[in-house]
């Protein structure tokens, strides 16, 4: 049958590799004179957990709202589980499952009553019982909506989400304004969910849960994809293991004289700093052997008679990858 044609992904010399739950090829989508979307490909392998990250505008909802059928592009393709949204709407909709960044539910009603309304929708799935306890609000079944925390709101949308089975899910931006706790406690049911071997797509400007959580992200700016890989391989292109940050205070200079600049070139020629680049006074150094040449750092900028305001390390992160791509933070409008 159609709807269960399986898409593969071919290997190195055509060999066959893993079965695509999702496969996008030149997407584009515009709204005025806007490119959102700006012909993107992705493939998204049965089973895998993909991160779309990027900050607001980056083009990452559109894309997941265009993959979820809930906006027409303007021009490419998307095909979820061998299928598309012209020919193949209504089975879609019973293989799938729909976390939006943010959902509405009547506040009079109980959670066990949205379950019930929405696992009534699926020919097939999963029972209310079995929703409320992967979701972790047994002990809400009979509270209302309105009474519950933004937090809880949140799993409920994801229970309902899950309520059909589905084979492919996605979540847009689930843990946005939660508490950390609140955070913590999707982030253990999204590893739930990967290990019984759902493919998720997962959109998020949280760095730390996308490297948490998934297999692998795409980093998007401007309705374009700019970075593609695992975590690892993506941070490995910053090119160090460890990121000093430092600012230099005008110190005490001679009357008449012009502030002391840092020079790149002391700085870059240390033994382990790879590269180093300035944001409004913050410079930020690429380094591998952190514990020889934190030593250096500070004998190089002695040298050039600079005193230091602040200093810190950090392990290297996706926000860095974003911010050497990009040359901001993700969070950045």
């Amino acid at each position: 049958m159609a709807e269960q044609m399986e898409y593969l992904l071919a290997g190195k010399g055509g060999d066959v590799g893993i079965a695509l739950s999702l496969r996008i090829r030149a997407l584009k989508k515009s709204f005025a004179d806007v490119r959102a979307v700006d012909g993107i490909d992705l493939d998204v392998g049965a089973g895998e957990c993909f991160g779309l990250l990027g900050p607001n505008g980056a083009g990452k909802t559109t894309t997941i709202e265009i993959c979820e059928g809930l906006t027409a592009p303007d021009s490419g393709t998307v095909e979820l589980l061998g299928l598309n949204w012209q020919t193949g709407a209504e089975a879609l909709r019973q293989r799938i499952g729909i976390q939006l960044q943010e959902t509405q539910f009547p506040d009079k009603l109980t959670v066990a009553e949205v379950l019930r309304l929405f696992r009534s929708f699926y020919r097939q799935g999963i029972t209310v019982d079995d929703a409320i306890k992967t979701s972790q609000l047994e002990e809400k079944r009979r509270a209302r909506v309105g009474g519950l925390s933004g937090g809880q709101k949140q799993r409920l949308a994801m229970a309902t989400a899950l309520v059909g089975d589905p084979e492919l899910l996605f979540l847009d931006e689930p843990t946005t304004g939660l508490d950390p706790q609140a955070r913590r406690h999707l982030w253990d049911l999204v590893e739930d969910l990967k290990r019984a071997g759902r493919t998720i797509i997962l959109t998020t400007h949280y760095m730390e849960e996308a490297e948490r959580l998934c297999d692998r992200v795409a980093i998007m700016d401007h309705g374009k994809v700019i970075a593609l890989g695992t975590p690892q391989e993506l941070i490995d292109t910053v090119g160090g293991e460890d990121i000093v940050e430092f600012a230099v205070g005008s110190g005490a200079p001679k009357p008449g004289s012009a502030p002391k600049m840092v020079g790149t070139a002391a700085l870059t020629a240390i033994p382990g700093v790879q590269s180093h680049r300035e944001d409004n006074g913050l410079h930020q150094l690429s380094v591998s052997e952190l514990h020889t040449a934190v030593p250096r750092i500070f004998a190089a900028l002695e040298d050039q008679g600079l005193h230091l305001s602040e200093f810190r390390t950090h392990s290297a992160t996706l926000e860095d990858v974003f911010v050497r791509l990009t040359g901001r933070t993700l969070r950045d409008e």
